[in-house]
């Protein structure tokens, strides 16, 4: 084993996927581009920059984008009318929620309300009830299929690794789980009623660590050689972003893992840009590419 852990560069393999989706959405540069329209209520700071940069990254790749600004006061039939309209549009092809919503919104009956064809974030019903049959969708939850396409690009086989998942949500940890298990991994999803976290890390060849906790992961945690992806995003007081593991301990023990910021968080900007490609492809009858069921 290396002295250090091999750094799985999200900045550099996103640019691999978004020179390949400027590269594909550049033959529709004389028609009907690819769009993609960004639902944003209220005046949320963190939600205000993530819209902005993916606005700006869907200009730089060729792909039309709009942002629909909506009061932090509407109701939620209101926010779904909006978003049925958006549905019916025929040059709108990906429709994306930026989450989250005010308190007085039904988040998941809006969700529900984003036609199944145009779903970006890949969080309708139906597509992640085919996820979970084996049925590939078109488009799929962007962070967990970011980390798949991560994994593939450095090589790291999934197939029989014991794999723990902590974090249970329908954004990265449940889907995360699936994706893993189709690619034959055995998965343990873990979370905040789980008994004996540490041991269940200390038995996993790979962990995806995706709880939203500074420092929850410690390298006494974490086997030698272990694969660790780090998912968290979390500002500290001192304004200095880190994730859910202890990165300067981890980085003398894990065989690969991920930094924070620059891992997995471009992955999930590509895979968004990604997805918008595939669901115009989709609605064109262009033939989609298979990504992650293999």
């Amino acid at each position: 084993m290396a002295d250090t852990a091999v750094l799985l560069d999200g900045k550099e393999t996103s640019k691999v996927l978004l020179e390949k989706v400027a590269r594909e959405a550049s033959q529709f540069a004389q028609g009907d581009l690819p769009k993609l329209v960004a639902v944003l209520v209220g005046h949320d700071p963190a939600s205000e920059v993530y819209v902005a940069r993916k606005m700006k990254v869907a200009a730089q790749l060729g792909l039309a984008s709009e942002l629909l600004r909506l009061p932090d006061s509407i109701e939620t039939a209101q926010l779904q009318a909006e978003i049925q309209y958006l549905n019916q549009d025929p040059h709108t092809h990906a429709i994306l929620v930026q989450l989250p919503l005010p308190k007085q919104i039904d988040t998941l009956a809006v969700l529900q309300t984003v036609a199944v064809e145009k779903d970006v974030d890949g969080f309708h019903p139906e597509n992640l009830g085919k996820l979970l049959m084996g049925i590939e969708p078109v488009a799929m939850p962007c962070t967990p299929a970011g980390i798949i396409y991560l994994l593939d690009a450095y090589k790291i086989p999934m197939a029989g690794k014991r794999v723990a998942v902590v974090g249970r949500s329908i954004i990265v940890g449940k889907p995360i789980t699936l994706m893993l298990t189709h690619r034959n991994a055995t998965v343990t999803l873990c979370h905040s009623k789980t008994r004996d976290l540490d041991g269940i890390l200390r038995e996993s060849e790979m962990i995806i660590a995706a709880a939203g906790q500074p420092g929850l992961i410690q390298a006494d945690a974490v086997q030698p050689g272990a694969v660790v992806v780090d998912v968290g995003i979390n500002r500290l007081p001192s304004g200095r972003l880190v994730g859910d593991v202890d990165f300067e301990a981890l980085k003398v023990k894990a065989g690969y893992m991920t930094p924070v910021p620059g891992g997995v968080g471009p992955m999930t900007i590509a895979m968004l840009m990604y997805n918008t490609l595939r669901l115009y492809q989709y609605q064109q009858g262009l033939k989609v590419e298979r990504l992650l069921l293999v």
